[in-house]
């Protein structure tokens, strides 16, 4: 199956939610949430839910995936991932039970469970009438996961395509919160964090703009490499 854990131990290094770059109104969200886990059994005496379901939708590249990973470490909970377009099997009878069985597993172990490519399972629209079947019954197993999920548990989905999605599927959701484009200014303030820490004959870059903060990485980290090897090469003359 196309999962993976990811925990705090992970070689991959895990940003804090300080680290990434988002917008006020995410980020009071965000602390919300993560006050409501600490203080769970507090708010579970008076028979108060948590918001556990949350839907991160927008731009690619601009820090869904980042975000979820930094809640698990928020909160030092495991991050069980599953990316769900690659994870539908061409035998959609199988793909039920097996989200079934992880969905089970993020609730006895009180794990986030991360949806990516949560839109894969709206495009309905692009089966035939049988494989439609198929997939509307898949909506409805993954729509009783989510019900019957424990509020000890974080379920946390991403798509860069909510409107094409099951609003059936969307109303599960308590919070859903929108990643769009960096303005200029964040974009300036991201480059000179990035460029700060190479030296100045190498940090000379064009800077591009209305892109994700993951095409401004791409494109700063080409340009320094550039800079490095036209250097490289001078010294050889």
């Amino acid at each position: 199956m196309a999962t993976h854990n990811t925990t705090i131990s992970s070689k991959n290094k895990i940003l804090t939610l300080d680290e990434l770059h988002l917008s006020t109104a995410i980020r009071e969200k965000l602390d919300q949430l993560i006050e409501e886990f600490t203080y769970i059994e507090a708010l579970k005496k008076l028979d108060i839910p948590v918001d556990n379901k949350i839907l991160l939708h927008g731009k690619t590249g601009c820090g869904k995936t980042a975000t979820a990973h930094a809640i698990g470490r928020a909160l030092k909970k495991e991050v069980i991932t599953l990316n769900l377009g690659g994870f539908v099997s061409s035998r959609l009878g199988e793909t039920g039970k097996n989200i079934a069985e992880i969905f089970k597993k993020a609730s006895f172990s009180n794990a986030i469970l991360f949806i990516d490519e949560f839109d894969f399972i709206g495009k309905i629209r692009d089966y035939d009438t049988k494989d439609s079947g198929e997939m509307q019954r898949l909506v409805n197993i993954l729509i009783q996961q989510i019900d019957n999920l424990p509020d000890t548990s974080l379920l946390i989905c991403a798509t860069n395509h909510v409107e094409i999605i099951d609003t059936a599927l969307l109303r599960r959701f308590q919070i859903k919160l929108y990643y769009e484009l960096p303005t200029n200014q964040q974009l300036d303030t991201y480059y000179d964090r990035l460029l700060a820490n190479y030296p100045e004959n190498l940090n000379t870059i064009e800077r591009t703009y209305h892109i994700s903060y993951a095409e401004a990485k791409d494109i700063t980290y080409q340009q320094i490499k550039a800079n490095v090897i036209r250097l490289e090469k001078e010294k050889k003359q």
